[in-house]
């Protein structure tokens, strides 16, 4: 039995990891208790429940910890990552800390230095259905943001096969749950302003952009993105939008996105003229892809839907270190 740490349990990804892996036949959670977190009351109290360890180096090493995820914001994570990786540990960072190529294009997204730059070169990205073979043997693994989860299995495809036109641009309208912003405190976020509400954020400027450009291979001028906050709980649902002179019909655009991901257990399509919704995807590590096409206009659209705290955010990472401690992939997921 392997065991694997989380620090940032009591946050909505972190709790998400619990439950996932409470039911993961090869592995035992165990809380980390960092510093900054003996103030917040946990979620739900147990009598018994996974046992829990001081978020040090030596407590990880002791315990021989396999694997440690870090669900925290980004300058924590570069703080916790290098003692947990000389611990011995594999380490799953859910922040954007590591997601990034360079320091300098951390600090025009995040708008704060990089304080582990070296770190930053090593960190594999972690979405899977086009990372697997470098997220196996990888020490450091950047699960990606939930945003550019859906999108870049969206529009991927399109232009690993040349038939989105580049130059007309690519148009992704995003919308997502309250979760998405995590558990701390806001006004934003505070009920009074979410309910019965519906807003646009972060135009042109939304940090999660890095990351499609990044995977899509798009250029920034060829991407449009615009985040949008639902009075929901969680999921993500994004409409992308493209034109092609290369694709006929809806039918032959499916047949593109069956040959990309025949296999890939976490990816569902959709016949044509049927589109997913969140409810389909809710609490699970399926992202749902619908697609549409109008050939006289050479018009198309795409709609993917996950779960932002599963697909985008703990399964995936359960997806990753099944992959990084040569689990099925599945384990614990279906």
């Amino acid at each position: 039995m392997e065991q694997a740490g989380i620090v940032g349990h009591r946050g909505y990804s972190g709790a998400e990891l619990v439950r996932i892996l409470e039911r993961h036949p090869g592995v035992e959670p165990v809380l980390l208790e960092h510093r900054e977190e003996h103030h917040a009351a946990p979620r739900i109290r147990r009598a018994q429940g996974p046992k829990q360890l001081p978020c040090t180096p030596e407590a990880v090493e002791a315990a021989r910890l396999s694997v440690v995820f870090l669900a925290t914001p980004p300058e924590v994570s570069m703080e916790l990552a290098p003692g947990m990786l000389a611990a011995g540990a594999k380490v799953i960072d859910l922040s954007g800390a590591f997601r990034l190529r360079t320091s300098e294009a951390y600090s025009r997204w995040y708008k704060e230095p990089h304080t582990q730059p070296a770190l930053l070169a090593e960190a594999v990205y972690g979405l899977p259905e086009y990372c697997r073979e470098r997220i196996r043997p990888a020490r450091l693994i950047s699960n990606p943001g939930c945003y550019p989860t859906a999108a870049n299995l969206a529009i991927r495809p399109l232009v690993e096969a040349g038939v989105a036109d580049r130059a007309v641009g690519i148009i992704c309208d995003a919308k997502s749950g309250v979760s998405g912003a995590g558990r701390k405190p806001s006004l934003k976020t505070s009920f009074c302003e979410v309910t019965e509400n519906f807003s646009a954020y972060s135009i042109l400027h939304h940090r999660h952009v890095a990351e499609v450009l990044l995977v899509s291979g798009l250029e920034e001028r060829e991407f449009s993105f615009t985040a949008q906050l639902i009075p929901i709980d969680r999921g993500i649902l994004e409409t992308i939008y493209f034109r092609s002179d290369k694709v006929k019909s809806a039918e032959e655009l499916l047949d593109l996105y069956e040959a990309r991901y025949a296999g890939e257990p976490f990816v569902r399509l959709y016949h044509p003229g049927q589109q997913p919704d969140l409810r389909g995807v809710a609490r699970t590590n399926f992202c749902d892809i619908g697609v549409t096409f109008d050939a006289a206009t050479g018009r198309g659209v795409v709609v993917s839907a996950i779960d932002n705290l599963v697909k985008g955010a703990a399964g995936q990472a359960v997806q990753n270190m099944n992959l990084a401690l040569g689990f099925a992939e599945t384990e614990g997921l279906l």
